[in-house]
């Protein structure tokens, strides 16, 4: 099966400044010599997803050397690519599905059967071949990675209200009132901001979009085609990476956009018990460069003096 991976790079990150002064969010340095687009990166690779295109946008610089000196070379030999796609000039990307629609016919020119497109600025491990088995025995046209969380963080998602055989009736875009989980109505599916799209679906939401004026998936093409699409909800607690201790968090997802939240996740990556373990050979994290150790302690000092005055954990909890 032919998947083509676009990973959405190009957010600015105004809340985790000054750390994205002069980086883009996914590319700043994480912890050990990782930056937070390796995660992404890492669970395609590990899960035999080989056509990859990194879409860039704010402040490049550093991700695209990044790409080029820790990722491209494990390529070269290899039947994938790896690749930073930029906007053209005077066209920047305006929305998530406004970056994949001006890089529609690259996609095209592969014939995929399966285009995923996957955020790339969260902190997780994820087996993305049992999404791909869980959007093909559905015969979606769309499927959303989800993650169950308490009601009163899901405000700040994107909320899926999905039947019990993950059939997503509603996308909702950061509710007051997040409708909960059929049968536990304490947690709501926040979207991971990780979808699968059948290709030919793709190409006629992102048809229609244009001539509505649409430019994203979660805020303008998701909430309006599940009405008509056969959209899924893929149950991120379902998914099953080896090679995790015994004392790690399942189902570990973490959206590092604040300054709290970023601190929080590198802390939870450290120490002898880490609730997620950066060395798991089974499933493991690559693009390491160990001069950025030396650059992500020179910015330490810089986030902390930001953050003291915040509450130190905006983590979200899963079950």
């Amino acid at each position: 099966m032919k998947i083509v991976a676009l990973v959405l790079a190009g957010g600015e990150g105004t809340r985790l400044y000054p750390l994205t002064a002069e980086h883009a969010k996914p590319a700043l340095p994480f912890a050990n010599g990782y930056r937070i687009v390796d995660f992404v990166l890492s669970n395609l690779v590990n899960s035999k997803i080989s056509t990859i295109y990194v879409v860039a946008q704010y402040k490049p610089d550093s991700l695209v050397k990044h790409i080029q000196s820790a990722w491209a070379p494990s390529f070269r030999d290899g039947e994938g690519l790896i690749k930073v796609l930029l906007p053209r000039p005077n066209a920047p990307f305006r929305g998530t599905a406004d970056a994949v629609d001006q890089n529609l016919a690259l996609i095209q020119s592969h014939k995929p059967d399966m285009v995923a497109v996957f955020a790339a600025d969260h902190v997780y491990r994820m087996d993305v071949r049992q999404m791909v088995d869980f959007h093909r025995r559905r015969d979606a046209h769309a499927t959303v990675a989800a993650l169950a969380v308490p009601l009163d963080k899901a405000r700040g998602f994107g909320v899926l209200s999905a039947e019990a055989d993950g059939r997503v009736r509603k996308f909702i875009e950061k509710p007051k009132q997040p409708p909960s989980i059929p049968g536990d109505p304490r947690f709501a599916y926040a979207s991971m901001g990780n979808y699968l799209f059948q290709p030919r679906a793709l190409e006629r939401m992102l048809a229609e979009a244009r001539v509505r004026g649409e430019v994203d998936f979660g805020r303008d093409i998701l909430p309006r085609v599940c009405a008509q699409d056969r959209v899924y909800a893929y149950d991120f607690a379902d998914n099953r990476v080896p090679g995790l201790a015994e004392y790690e968090e399942r189902a570990y997802w973490r959206d590092v956009g604040t300054l709290a939240a970023l601190a929080a996740a590198q802390q939870d990556a450290t120490g002898a018990r880490p609730r997620f373990n950066l060395w798991n050979p089974r499933w493991p994290i690559h693009g390491r460069m160990p001069e950025l150790e030396e650059e992500a302690a020179e910015v330490t000092p810089v986030w902390r003096a930001a953050h003291r005055d915040r509450r130190t954990d905006e983590r979200v909890q899963t079950s």
